[in-house]
């Protein structure tokens, strides 16, 4: 029966044969199409053709929903098999949800009618959490059923930004984005406080790990959470105290996590040092929040952006440079040019976050060209990997 089931699973295309493999290489194309398209409207060189909801909304749509979402699909589509011991999607099925994710994509950039754009756009959250769900309660595994909650929050988030562009309402359109970008942030401080001390441990060869803290753990999934919610019902929209020391626990939170998680020889390997930066970027993020609800004169936008370039990319990045090498058979070395596209996507949120505020123009682009810069590298590098089976021989 094993050897039968070898030989089916080495008949599927390498492509299709996990999650990781498409939808890493997609999100990265599409995020790789997003940013520059939306610099060039944002120029006016775009001429008169706009997605649904125009550039603006496209651009917050689809780096979240979009990109965001399809590594996240990808990694949790990937790691279930690991967690349960259950077969993980592939063949004929994996390339189905890759369809309907890339329908949904060009559904949003072409401004197809309503009732197929939202069809398309909502399947694809709802299939990722349906078999998540389905195969965690298949073995009850009970410790990532949060998991399946934030996705479903997700779809919602996504459901909302829909009767945003279905009643023109750009801002209920931005109201979903922010609730989705913090629901994605409760995934980032759940997945990353799991891996990254894990990863660390293993790439440094230390005997032990950090133990983790369960009630840190549930302090930070429950308030970026509770945030989510805030934004979805509309009291993070505008200034508030109280707000803002949420924000400010959140923060000191993923700090204390970054000084417990803190090796000198982390530094060293780029693998490493990649996620600690990222997951500093979500603390910043935080921290610049509370400034704001606290009055500062800050834009808020900015701290969005230490959020979404920072966090989001730089973890992405990180994240799928070593699952990438794992999954295919290959040693945890990244390929040449991975330290530069790491170095670059810390660049282009410096740029975006901070030096826009001494050059706008120059650094706005200067953070296009980074973003795109360091994404390149990885499709360029690890495409051929995700196209073509296991260096080892095994399936997957």
């Amino acid at each position: 029966m094993q050897v039968l089931d070898r030989r089916k699973a080495m008949s599927i295309t390498p492509l299709f044969r996990l999650a990781f493999r498409p939808f890493f290489l997609g999100g990265c194309l599409l995020a790789l199409l997003a940013v520059p398209l939306w610099l060039l409207a944002l120029a006016g060189v775009s001429g008169t053709w706009q997605p649904a909801g125009g550039w603006l909304a496209w651009h917050r749509h689809e780096l979240l929903f979009g990109f965001a979402l399809a590594i996240i699909a990808g990694f949790l589509l990937t790691a279930v098999q690991t967690w349960t011991g259950r077969p993980g999607l592939s063949g004929k099925p994996l390339a189905l949800l890759a369809a309907v994710w890339l329908a949904a994509r060009l559904a949003w950039l072409f401004n197809l009618p309503w009732p197929l754009l939202a069809t398309l756009e909502l399947a694809f959250p709802l299939a990722v959490a349906g078999l998540m769900g389905w195969t965690l309660w298949q073995v009850r595994q009970q410790r990532n059923y949060p998991i399946v909650l934030v996705l479903l929050l997700l779809t919602l988030a996504d459901g909302l930004s829909l009767l945003g562009l279905l009643r023109g309402d750009e801002g209920w359109q931005r109201q979903a984005v922010l609730t989705g970008l913090w629901l994605v942030a409760a995934m980032m401080g759940l997945i990353g406080g799991r891996v990254i001390p894990f990863f660390t441990q293993r790439g440094l060869g230390r005997t032990h790990a950090v133990q983790p803290w369960p009630w840190l753990d549930r302090l930070l999934l429950g308030g970026s959470v509770l945030v989510a919610l805030l934004y979805a019902s509309g009291p993070a929209l505008t200034a508030s105290v109280w707000i803002g020391l949420l924000f400010a626990l959140l923060g000191l939170g993923h700090l204390l996590r970054l000084v417990r998680w803190h090796d000198r020889g982390l530094w060293n390997v780029p693998l490493l040092w990649s996620l600690h930066l990222a997951y500093g970027w979500l603390a910043l993020a935080c921290l610049g929040m509370a400034l704001w609800h606290f009055g500062v004169s800050l834009n808020p936008s900015l701290a969005v952006h230490a959020l979404t370039i920072g966090a989001m990319g730089g973890l992405i990045l990180a994240m799928i440079a070593r699952v990438s090498l794992g999954h295919t058979g290959r040693p945890l070395t990244p390929p040449v040019g991975m330290t530069l596209a790491f170095a670059l996507l810390n660049l282009a949120c410096l740029s975006r976050v901070l030096l826009v505020l001494i050059w706008p123009y120059a650094a706005l682009w200067l953070a296009g060209l980074c973003w795109v810069l360091g994404l390149g590298l990885y499709v360029v590098r690890y495409g051929p990997m995700l196209w073509r089976a296991r260096v080892d021989g095994h399936p997957g």
